[in-house]
């Protein structure tokens, strides 16, 4: 992903990519020549390079370290979902953001896909009708970069802010279903939310399935609607027509580091916030202590 980042900055108008770090010297230093920029090996000897604004893109375990050393650096930070490993990392770097005053964004990307963006104007809109259901199919074969974390952190958690930024609502109860087969951590898992007492989510998630699928169906009183996350398509039916609704396709990544440089150049709050991010997380792990103790969890509590 951090490549990813790197190749979106150095094309961005207004923006220099002043430099890029990882611990695999080697491929920093071939990134570097890449993109005309330079290298270390050392983050902390980046920042201290006179930067504005850091994208953090490293494992999920080394979020809290890094993001509260950039902010210390003075540097408005983004960082990669989800925003900390446990929820006390969380209260720390956003306490720490907070203090500095420098933005803190959560790289929650398909708040930024544009099919996403069309179904939240189409179900504010009203044209749906009430809102009662809300379902996720994440799946996908297993990228075995992925070591210090399970598929409810690593990719589930998309949907669960999803589906708590649609509603307009945070989580109030989860119930989940998972288990580890190919994995020291959860491979696959059954996600249940509730909202208000009224409104329901259900994300299913895995990395058994051998082909990727990513998408989402909104169900209303006056209407369903269908999404599909890769295809940036959104399909409305209901009792008369089936409608395929228009939506401008761009790549969400690049949408998502245009907004946080506005934010950093604006100095306007960012959305997804720090506190976006610690719900989604916090939704997370109460998932996965819900598998774990069988039983149904009160977010909070």
């Amino acid at each position: 992903m951090g490549q990813n980042h790197v190749r979106i900055y150095s094309e961005m108008e207004g923006v220099e990519l002043a430099g890029i770090s990882d611990v695999d010297r080697q491929r920093v230093e071939a990134m570097a020549v890449q993109f005309n920029t330079k290298g270390f090996t050392d983050y902390k000897e980046m920042f201290a390079e006179g930067l504005d604004a850091v994208s953090v893109v490293v494992p999920t375990k080394l979020h809290k370290q890094v993001v509260l050393d950039a902010l210390e650096a003075g540097l408005h930070v983004l960082v990669e979902k989800p925003i900390a490993d446990t929820i006390e990392n969380a209260d720390l770097v956003i306490g720490a953001a907070k203090k500095s005053g420098k933005v803190l964004m959560v790289g929650h990307i398909e708040r930024f896909n544009p099919a996403v963006i069309k179904l939240k104007d189409i179900m504010d809109s009203g044209i749906l009708g009430k809102i009662v259901s809300i379902s996720t199919r994440r799946v996908g074969p297993y990228n075995p970069r992925i070591r210090d974390v399970g598929v409810i952190l690593d990719i589930g958690v998309h949907d669960i802010d999803i589906i708590s930024y649609l509603y307009g609502e945070k989580i109030n109860h989860v119930y989940a279903i998972a288990g580890a087969d190919i994995h020291p951590f959860e491979d696959h898992a059954s996600i249940i939310l509730r909202m208000n007492h009224e409104f329901a989510g259900v994300v299913e998630t895995n990395w058994l399935t051998p082909h990727k699928v990513r998408k989402l169906t909104a169900i209303g009183l006056n209407g369903v609607a269908y999404l599909d996350y890769i295809d940036q398509t959104v399909e409305i039916h209901d009792n008369g027509w089936i409608r395929k609704a228009k939506v401008e396709q761009s790549e969400p990544l690049k949408n998502e580091l245009k907004y946080f440089i506005d934010c950093v150049s604006t100095g306007k709050d960012p959305n997804p916030s720090g506190e976006d991010g610690k719900h989604a997380l916090e939704v997370a792990m109460a998932a996965i202590r819900s598998y774990r103790e069988e039983k149904m969890i009160e977010i909070g509590k």
